[in-house]
C-alpha cells in the first residue's frame, strides 16, 4: 500500500505517534488509508448537505475495511459570485482544487480517495486531480435541488435572474420579483436546471467516475445517503482490484461522455472543463471533436433554461443510465469503457431503459438530430467559440446585426438595463476572457435581463468570457483568441456588421481585413484588471479558453 511509506518500519515511529494523536487505533492504521476529499462548506447551497454525505462514504470506507481520513478544499458559489469581482475568482479556483487535492493526498501518502463535490468549478478541479495522481478514486455528489414552484409551474434560479431584467423592463412587479426570489431555490443541492454543475456531475458519472445516479438523485432524498455509502464502499474494492482513474477516463471515455453532452443538451461550461481534464489525463480532444459528435448526436433533452424539465423529471426518467441506452440505439456508445461500478459501461445500461419519453425523447424522435452544443468559427473566433444551440430560438439561429461594443460587464448590463438595446444588435463584451478578466467570468446577469426584458428572440451576444448554464439565447462565449491576447474581438468598433450561422457553424466579423490591419496598429493591451494576489499570477499562467482555459505547461 502507498500509506505504508507513513506507517511502516521503525524510522516511522514518529509518524505512528501523529497517527495515534488523531484517535486512530493500531488496527485502524494498518488498514488502506482512504482520503475523503470533501467541499463542504457554508456558503454553496450545493454544499451545506456534503457533511451527511461525507458520514455516510465514511461509513462505507469502515464496513469495507478501511480508514477514511477527511480534508476539504475550497468552493465558490458561481450564483452569489455572479456579477461581481468575485466571479473573476471562479474560474482560477479550479486549479487551486486541484493543487490542492494533490498537496494534501501526496504529502499524506493515501492509498486512494473518495472525492465529495458539488458545483461548478469544483467537480472539474477534482477530476483534474484525480487524474493528476491516478490513485484509485471515485465520485459522489451532493446532488441537484428540488424545482421550486410559482402559479402551478417548475421554476429555478434562471427564473429569477431573468426576472430582474423583466422587473427593470416594466414587465415584472417588485412583488412578483419578490415571490421568485422566495420560491426558486426550495432545497439544499447544485441548482435545479441543467447548469454547470449538474452538468459535471452527469458528465462524471458518464465518464465513468461517479456510481449511477450520481448526476441525477436529488440532494434531499434519502437514496442519495445510500448512494454515498455504497461509494464508499466500492472505492476498498477499487483499491483491491487496483481500478485507478487513468484506467477509466480513456480517449473512449471522453468520447462517450460528448456524446452524452450532446444529447443531454449540457452547459457550455462543460467545453472548457472537459477540455482541461483531458488535458490532465493526457487524452487529446478539440472543439473540432465536438462539433463531430454534434453532427451525429441527436439531442434527446431540453432541461432548463433550454426547456420545461429540471433534473429530478431526469432522474425519474431513467437518468444518465438511461440516455446512454437510448442513444446506444444508434451504436453511439462505446461499450466497453471501464467505470467504477467494476463493470463496463455496456453492463451498467443493458437493463437501464428510458422511462418516461416526455423527459427523455426517444432517438426516432428527437428535439433535433444534432447535439445541444455547436463550436462556432470564423475570422472573429479563429480558435473557435461556443454557443448552447439547444437553448437558442429558431429565429436566432441565424442572425446578422450591429455590434454593440462593451469592454465589461457592467458597462453592458448598463446599457441593457437602461433600455439603450435594440432589436437586431449583437452585443460585444470583450476583455472577459482568460487572460483579460482576468478568469473568463460568467455573465449570467446580462444575457438573463435580455430574456427577461424579452429581447431573446431578437439580440445576440458574444463575448470572450462565458455564461453560467443558466444561460438561454443567442449567447456565444469562450470566443478565441481573446480580446486581451489581440484577437480580433478586440478590433470590433461600434455598428461594425456580425454575422452568426450558428448550422453552418460559422461566426464573422463582416469587416475588410485591409482595415481591421489598420485598426489593429493602434489596439493596445490594457493594464491588468487585478495587479497583484492569486489572479494576477493566474493571468500570467493560463492560456486560451480553447484549450480549457489549462496553466502553461
Amino acid at each position: 500500500m502507498k500509506s505504508d511509506i507513513v506507517k511502516k518500519g521503525l524510522e516511522k515511529a514518529p509518524h505512528r505517534s501523529l497517527f495515534k494523536a488523531l484517535g486512530l487505533t493500531e488496527e485502524e492504521i494498518s488498514r488502506p488509508l482512504i482520503g475523503v476529499v470533501n467541499s463542504k462548506n457554508d456558503i454553496v447551497p450545493g454544499h451545506i448537505n456534503l457533511d451527511k454525505i461525507a458520514e455516510a462514504v465514511k461509513t462505507g470506507i469502515n464496513m469495507a475495511g478501511g480508514t477514511p481520513i477527511e480534508f476539504h478544499t475550497i468552493g465558490v458559489c458561481d450564483g452569489i459570485a455572479m456579477n461581481h469581482i468575485g466571479m473573476k475568482y471562479s474560474l482560477g479556483s479550479r486549479e487551486l482544487i486541484a493543487d490542492s487535492v494533490e498537496i494534501m493526498a501526496t504529502a499524506h501518502a493515501f492509498d486512494a480517495l473518495v472525492f465529495i463535490t458539488n458545483c461548478d468549478k469544483i467537480i472539474p478541479g477534482m477530476l483534474m486531480a484525480a487524474a493528476r495522481l491516478n490513485l484509485p478514486s471515485i465520485f459522489i455528489s451532493g446532488g441537484p435541488m428540488l424545482a421550486g414552484t410559482a402559479n402551478g409551474r417548475k421554476l429555478s434560479l434562471t427564473q429569477v435572474f431573468e426576472g430582474v431584467g423583466a422587473a427593470a423592463a416594466g414587465r415584472m412587479s417588485a412583488e412578483e420579483l419578490a415571490y421568485l426570489e422566495e420560491h426558486a431555490c426550495p432545497s439544499c443541492g447544485s441548482c435545479a436546471g441543467m447548469f454547470t454543475a449538474n452538468s459535471m456531475n452527469c458528465l462524471t458519472e458518464a465518464l465513468g467516475m461517479g456510481l449511477p445516479g450520481n448526476g441525477t438523485v436529488p440532494a434531499v432524498f434519502s437514496e442519495r445517503i445510500r448512494l454515498a455509502k455504497k461509494a464508499g464502499m466500492k472505492i476498498m474494492e477499487l483499491l483491491e482490484k487496483d481500478i485507478r482513474p487513468l484506467d477509466i477516463m480513456t480517449s473512449d471515455a471522453f468520447v462517450n461522455a460528448i456524446h452524452l453532452d450532446m444529447a443531454i443538451g449540457c452547459s457550455t461550461n462543460s467545453v472548457l472543463h472537459l477540455l482541461a481534464i483531458a488535458s490532465e489525463c493526457g487524452v487529446k480532444i478539440d472543439l473540432n471533436l465536438f462539433n463531430e459528435i454534434s453532427s451525429v448526436t441527436p439531442n434527446l433533452c431540453r432541461l432548463s433554461p433550454a426547456g420545461p424539465h429540471h433534473m429530478e423529471d431526469l432522474y425519474r426518467a431513467g437518468g444518465v443510465q438511461a440516455l446512454y441506452n437510448e442513444i446506444n440505439k444508434k451504436g453511439l456508445v462505446k461499450p466497453g469503457c471501464i467505470t467504477v461500478t467494476g463493470k463496463t459501461v455496456g453492463e451498467n445500461i443493458a437493463s437501464q431503459p428510458v422511462l418516461d419519453h416526455e423527459v427523455i425523447r426517444s432517438v426516432d424522435d428527437p428535439y433535433s438530430t444534432s447535439g445541444g452544443l455547436a463550436m462556432l468559427f470564423g475570422n472573429v473566433a479563429s480558435e473557435g467559440a461556443v454557443v448552447k444551440r439547444s437553448a437558442v430560438a429558431e429565429e436566432m439561429m441565424q442572425h446578422e446585426g450591429p455590434a454593440r461594443v462593451f469592454n465589461s460587464e457592467e458597462e453592458a448590463v448598463q446599457a441593457i438595463l437602461a433600455n439603450l438595446i435594440n432589436s437586431g444588435d449583437v452585443i460585444v463584451i470583450r476583455y472577459e476572457g482568460p487572460r483579460g478578466g482576468p478568469g473568463m467570468r460568467e455573465m449570467l446577469t446580462p444575457t438573463s435581463a435580455i430574456a427577461g426584458m424579452g429581447l431573446d428572440k431578437e439580440v445576440a451576444l458574444i463575448t470572450d468570457g462565458r455564461f453560467s448554464g443558466a444561460t438561454r439565447g443567442a449567447s456565444i462565449g469562450h470566443v478565441s483568441p481573446e480580446a486581451a491576447a489581440g484577437g480580433i474581438i478586440a478590433l470590433v468598433e461600434e455598428g461594425d456588421m456580425i454575422r452568426i450561422d450558428i448550422p453552418a457553424l460559422r461566426l464573422e466579423l463582416l469587416v475588410d481585413d485591409t482595415i481591421l490591419a489598420e485598426r489593429r496598429t493602434r489596439w493596445q493591451e490594457p493594464d491588468a484588471n487585478i495587479k497583484t494576489g492569486y489572479m494576477k499570477r493566474y493571468a500570467q499562467m493560463v492560456q486560451s479558453a480553447s484549450t480549457g482555459a489549462i496553466f502553461k505547461k
